[in-house]
């Protein structure tokens, strides 16, 4: 078991946050209070980001002392939407917002991942008709293998979880973002996943 703080509680932090409770985490959800935020994030082990891509290195460089020698989970993509309130442009082109979150908390061991994908696939990759992919991207290796055993505890295979190497690596998975928009209008809101087929 470990202690989860998830930060932020719509859609995509509810769903992680059912997730791992139900794999037998202790798990506390946090809004986007900074009180609660702070709170939530002091106490556990691993801090999972699923606020707005938009707002979250502001919310989350207030936490540096919170998040000292803690993981930070970013599931996150920074965008701007367009007039459908889907994601239009990358607010850090040339970058990430991993990266932006790495350097401005550089004793924390930020990991990206679960961010290729409609939020449903995050904690039931099974349900999908093909095998998709899931990525990881970070500076230390420790942290990523805890991130991937919380991967396995929600429900995706270790073949399927591609380690694509550091922080920067993170720019490429969150660009995969301006394929979302098009793929719902052309098929509606439907789960799907970035794969990469072998």
């Amino acid at each position: 078991m470990t202690t989860i703080a998830v930060l932020g509680n719509g859609r995509v932090g509810g769903n992680l946050a059912a997730a791992l409770a139900r794999a037998g985490h202790e798990v506390t959800v946090a809004d986007r209070t900074p009180g609660a935020a702070a709170d939530a994030a002091r106490t556990a082990r691993i801090v999972i980001n699923a606020t707005p891509g938009a707002g979250s290195l502001d919310r989350l460089a207030a936490l540096r002392e919170e998040l000292r020698d803690k993981i930070l989970v970013d599931v996150s993509n920074a965008t701007t939407d367009g007039p459908d309130g889907l994601p239009a442009e990358l607010i850090y082109p040339g970058s990430s917002l991993a990266e932006q979150l790495q350097e401005a908390l550089p004793e924390t061991n930020v990991v990206k991942t679960l961010n290729t994908m409609l939020y449903p696939v995050m904690t039931a990759p099974a349900t999908l008709a093909e095998t998709p992919t899931v990525f990881l991207s970070g500076e230390d290796p420790q942290a990523k293998q805890t991130v991937r055993e919380l991967l396995t505890d929600l429900g995706w295979q270790k073949e399927w979880i591609t380690d694509l190497g550091g922080i920067r690596t993170a720019r490429a998975t969150e660009a995969a973002i301006l394929f979302v928009p098009h793929v719902i209008r052309s098929t509606g809101f439907t789960p799907f996943a970035i794969s990469i087929a072998r």
